[in-house]
């Protein structure tokens, strides 16, 4: 039996700092783990939780990092090699203080300003954690940011980042049997390429940004194409390209996006990704999202109001993003291994340039100028299930967007 067990390895359940901690509580040097004599009497620190000042000497309270609360120590600013957590500490700090209207010089703090810094270095800890869970779900080159210097909320609870619409109950998704044969698809497309099918021009200068008008569909290039995923007519299905962050917004508009990076006019900049219900699925949803006073519902109404995305449970980046009666975002169908036009994709593209921290808005009741007969099947009504202005909901909701243009209502 030991025979076969031979050259069998089991992975720890526990960490290589667990590993290290456990080894210096019982005193033992492991040079696999790192732990020699030189460094055997270094710990690590969590976080800071006080600070107090005795004569011309600073101490830190510190949470070692893989021991409880109870085993906390105070140590002299000379002890602590961690640069990183102490200005984040001193920022903290500051901000704390300038709320209360408190003087820098203190000898001590209060314990309500203690306890806050200790609330906010767990907080931290959580949005840190949500984070790199957010990175590790993406399939998407752009990186996704967590940071909240307003309040003390943490990660948004039963949300689950996905990057695929989620189907629903009794919704199939037909794929396409048919693609287009172009070696080159944008110099030289054969009979109209993928976006020639539905009469349409192609979507897309060599750039990746769109030339249509809003109103008119995209079709991109499928899994059935000749062409490979360089193509110029893949935009939207290649995902988030530019580095975003949820942040927390300073005047009740709840969470928001930015952009970490630059963002050129007409360029792709997220779907908005969800769980595809019935309309009487999003009915129901509704009145239950009414009493909570938010809602996540998108109706697919490109050419019949027969389905809905919602992104309140099960979504992408884009359940973060606000409102604006002046956005910066623009909404788009798009069609690419799905041809039903009950079902397009919702992408959002930028409307003029934007600057690396800027917030990504869009018009939750976006009119579309009618430019032919097609284009006027389409607007945007976000969350029509739940929101003000249609029949299905009774309550009007105040905007908060505070543009000059502001509706002052969402509808």
């Amino acid at each position: 039996m030991a025979e076969n067990l031979k050259g069998c390895s089991v992975a720890c359940k526990v960490s290589l700092s667990q590993l290290q901690t456990c080894c210096r509580q019982e005193r033992v040097f492991c040079q696999e783990l790192g732990l020699n004599k030189k460094n055997f009497n270094d710990y690590e620190v969590e976080y800071l939780c006080d600070y107090k000042k005795n004569r011309d000497e600073e101490f830190y309270l510190v949470k070692w990092k893989g021991y409880p609360e109870s085993q906390n120590t105070w140590e002299p600013r000379k002890n602590l090699r961690c640069v990183k957590l102490l200005k984040v500490f001193q920022h903290d700090l500051e901000l704390e203080l300038r709320k209360h209207r408190k003087r820098r010089s203190l000898k001590k703090l209060d314990s309500s300003i203690s306890s806050y810094l200790v609330q906010k270095a767990k907080q931290r800890q959580e949005l840190q954690r949500w984070e790199a869970h957010l990175n590790k779900m993406r399939n998407h080159k752009g990186r996704i940011f967590v940071l909240n210097e307003v309040d003390l909320e943490g990660p948004p609870k039963n949300f689950t980042y996905i990057n695929n619409y989620k189907v629903g109950d009794g919704i199939m998704l037909n794929e396409v049997t048919l693609g287009c044969e172009c070696a080159d698809c944008l110099g030289n497309p054969v009979k109209g390429c993928c976006a020639g099918a539905s009469l349409h021009r192609f979507a897309y200068n060599d750039r990746g940004q769109v030339k249509l008008r809003a109103g008119l569909p995209i079709y991109e290039c499928n899994s059935r194409c000749c062409c490979g995923m360089d193509c110029p007519n893949r935009v939207v299905q290649k995902g988030i390209q530019f580095d975003l962050c949820i942040f927390k917004t300073d005047d009740g508009r709840g969470w928001g996006v930015r952009t970490m990076e630059h963002i050129r006019k007409n360029t792709f900049v997220m779907e908005y990704i969800g769980e595809i219900i019935t309309t009487e699925e999003a009915e129901k949803r509704g009145h239950i999202y009414d009493r909570q006073g938010a809602t996540y519902l998108f109706d697919l109404d490109y050419v019949e109001d027969v389905y809905t995305v919602d992104a309140a449970n099960h979504g992408n980046i884009s359940h973060f993003v606000n409102h604006s009666c002046n956005p910066n975002l623009q909404v788009y169908n798009v069609f690419i291994d799905n041809l039903d036009e009950r079902l397009p994709r919702i992408a959002f593209f930028s409307t003029r340039h934007i600057k690396p921290g800027e917030e990504l808005t869009f018009d939750y009741k976006m009119q579309i100028d009618p430019v032919d007969a097609e284009s006027t099947r389409m607007d945007s009504n976000f969350s029509r299930a739940g929101l003000p202005g249609s029949p299905k909901r009774r309550v009007r909701v105040e905007c908060k967007c505070g543009v000059e243009s502001c509706r002052k209502y969402l509808f």
